[in-house]
């Protein structure tokens, strides 16, 4: 009998008090490290769902890589086919490639997006192919892109993504040093051909001393995405939310959660790199370029392994890459270093002018 009413209140108690699945409001949420692509925190990630305007991360990075950033363009009348946010450009007007991708970016102009698209590509059909043949390339396997803004088109099409594509996007694009001043721009001021502009970033988190960047999103049926960036004590992330009703909060709470419970280890250190036992190149120097730091829990730190891949090459000039260094967690690779070879100059010494005769003298 005891036994069933304890049952029976426990059941109550599951029913009244359901279980937490996640701490935070997004439908889904992840947290990357930007120096190697590992997930420290995931919820949901491979769900696709609409995105909204942090579509425009895509339409930046492939303007910054396709374009000229002091091309001056003429805009064109496509700017009618734009509705929501906007930097309220004008027919005619003509303003530099640069100023419009901080325009795209800190005020999310769907104007700028459309005259970027037709810049870079002819016309926004050719841009979106581009943007699907980027994603594609990158691996974001569950991504597809109707057009450079993020609205959703008058059939109802809009461009879907998950939180792990968007970061793998994100990453990419971080390796780009335009892009990173772009993304993490707080004010910006210029002129075109008929007026000046002042923009703030709409962006709240950029308030935080930790964040390097971001781009928002919302859309009636999208809700609120946003993507941004953050750095502390070595730790470099991206953190993502698709349909996230406190994202600002819900931002700073993960990474906060990270930095807290996270280190950055030293894995490989250029100033005292060396490979034991190693004997194929046991007569040259092998070294390393860069010092590698990895994102660790402390229980994980003697999970990690190295394995030195070397390539034995029977040719090999000064300076050459001779291998890699493959860092592993749990028997996964996370980063490839490369090992380069030193190859000592013999001194060569300058003949007598007996020795040049005779040597003359034998040719014949």
């Amino acid at each position: 009998m005891f036994k069933k009413v304890v049952l029976t209140i426990l059941m109550l108690m599951l029913i009244i008090i359901p279980f937490k699945v996640s701490a935070i409001s997004a439908s889904s949420a992840i947290v990357m490290d930007l120096d190697n692509g590992r997930v420290l925190y995931g919820y949901n990630e491979n769900n696709s769902r609409l995105i909204a305007s942090i579509s425009k991360i895509l339409t930046c990075i492939i303007a910054i890589e396709k374009g000229n950033l002091n091309d001056e363009i003429v805009v064109s009348d496509i700017i009618y086919k734009a509705y929501g946010s906007a930097i309220y450009l004008e027919v005619g007007e003509k303003i530099t490639l640069k100023d419009l991708l901080y325009g795209l970016i800190m005020r999310s102009g769907n104007d700028a997006a459309l005259v970027i698209a037709e810049y870079i590509s002819g016309s926004v059909s050719e841009f979106v192919f581009l943007m699907n043949e980027y994603a594609s390339n990158l691996g974001m396997k569950n991504s597809h892109f109707v057009n450079p803004h993020g609205l959703e088109n008058e059939d109802k099409s809009a461009n879907t993504s998950t939180v792990l594509d968007m970061a793998k996007l994100t990453k990419y694009a971080m390796e780009n040093s335009t892009f990173r001043e772009i993304f993490k721009t707080k004010n910006y001021s210029t002129k075109s051909s008929t007026k000046a502009y002042v923009w703030h970033n709409k962006n709240k988190l950029l308030d935080e001393d930790y964040i390097t960047g971001g781009k928002t999103g919302f859309t009636e049926l999208a809700r609120r995405t946003l993507v941004s960036t953050g750095s502390k004590d070595n730790i470099n992330l991206v953190v993502v939310t698709l349909n996230d009703p406190d994202d600002w909060k819900d931002h700073k709470d993960l990474y906060h959660s990270i930095f807290n419970n996270y280190k950055s280890y030293p894995i490989l250190k250029k100033d005292d790199f060396k490979i034991e036992n190693e004997e194929y190149y046991k007569d040259n120097e092998l070294y390393i370029k860069h010092d590698y730091y990895m994102t660790l829990k402390e229980s994980e730190v003697n999970k990690t392994s190295i394995n030195y891949n070397l390539i034995k090459l029977k040719d090999y000039a000064n300076d050459e890459i001779v291998g890699y260094a493959e860092i592993k967690l749990n028997n996964q690779i996370y980063h490839k270093e490369p090992i380069y070879i030193k190859v000592e100059k013999k001194e060569v010494k300058k003949l007598s002018w007996w020795q040049r005769f005779r040597r003359w003298l034998f040719k014949w």
